[in-house]
């Protein structure tokens, strides 16, 4: 007696059940990130409202705390009428343009020496004790001896920006070289790869990793040296701005300031993550 069995008829079933669940996954991604965007804003407004609440029923002084209301205010006024030292995007351009020169010299710089020290130990052993006590020194005081120095132009500030950044750079750049996989490397040395085709085909694209988590930290830094070089000693830039609302005894001013510095450093900071992305597309996401 033959016996018949049945095809399974479960493919349109299947790819029916499938995009069912994956629609389902998107939607529920959606509401999640719905769900944060309006918890930042929940808590933004509140803050903002809470602060702008106290001031006005004076459960805290404005004169010295300010209120958001005039925060912004004072941002206004500066975009219409500009500031003491002139235009306020002159101001952001200063400040922004020593920060990138400095940015960009600490991070070639630090890059360089820390694949240099990372794959020589005799150059590591030699040189990691000076490099120990220049990183140990309040990189901050230098703005004074580099504004004696160099003037109230915009080499002291990008000199500052630099010293700040090439220790965080270095540091993260010397750790990715120590770090490379070892087989990998074995294995290239069997294949005949010279000591130069070992770096920049193994060594660096395997620090790759390390050197650009360092360069989210390292902006912020510079952006630091840019405005502390300014308030030490300046012509333009926001840092100067900052200490002139100082002077003046305008906490209105320096909040606003300290509002324009953020967006500069959140516009900055979004840009290197899609830089990063870019380079790193090889990765596999992270889940």
């Amino acid at each position: 007696m033959a016996t018949t069995f049945e095809q399974p008829k479960a493919s349109g079933l299947d790819a029916q059940s499938l995009a069912e669940v994956e629609k389902a996954a998107q939607r529920r991604l959606r509401q999640r990130r719905a769900l944060i965007i309006g918890l930042r804003l929940l808590v933004l407004v509140v803050w903002l409202g809470g602060w702008e609440v106290s001031g006005r029923l004076k459960w805290i002084d404005p004169f010295f705390f300010s209120m958001p209301s005039m925060i912004f205010a004072q941002i206004g006024d500066w975009f219409v009428n500009g500031t003491s030292q002139g235009p306020l995007l002159v101001q952001v351009w200063v400040t922004l343009e020593e920060t990138m020169i400095g940015f960009a010299i600490g991070s070639v710089a630090g890059v360089i020496c820390g694949v240099v020290l990372g794959r020589n130990k005799l150059l590591s052993d030699v040189f990691s004790i000076y490099i120990q006590i220049a990183n140990s020194i309040p990189r901050v005081v230098l703005g004074s001896v580099f504004v004696i120095a160099l003037g109230l132009g915009m080499a002291s500030k990008v000199a500052l920006a630099v010293v700040m950044v090439f220790f965080v750079v270095f540091g993260n750049a010397f750790q990715g070289v120590r770090e490379a996989d070892r087989y990998m490397i074995a294995n290239a040395q069997i294949l005949g790869a010279s000591k130069r085709q070992l770096t920049t085909a193994v060594v660096i694209p395997s620090a790759l990793s390390w050197i650009l988590a360092s360069l989210h930290v390292s902006f912020g830094f510079a952006l630091v040296g840019a405005v502390v070089g300014e308030f030490l000693g300046s012509k333009q830039g926001i840092g100067l701005l900052i200490s002139t609302a100082q002077g003046a005894f305008n906490s209105s001013g320096v909040f606003a300031a300290m509002i324009v510095l953020a967006v500069v450093a959140l516009a900055c900071d979004y840009l290197l993550t899609r830089l990063e992305k870019r380079l790193l597309k090889w990765r596999p996401a992270a889940f």
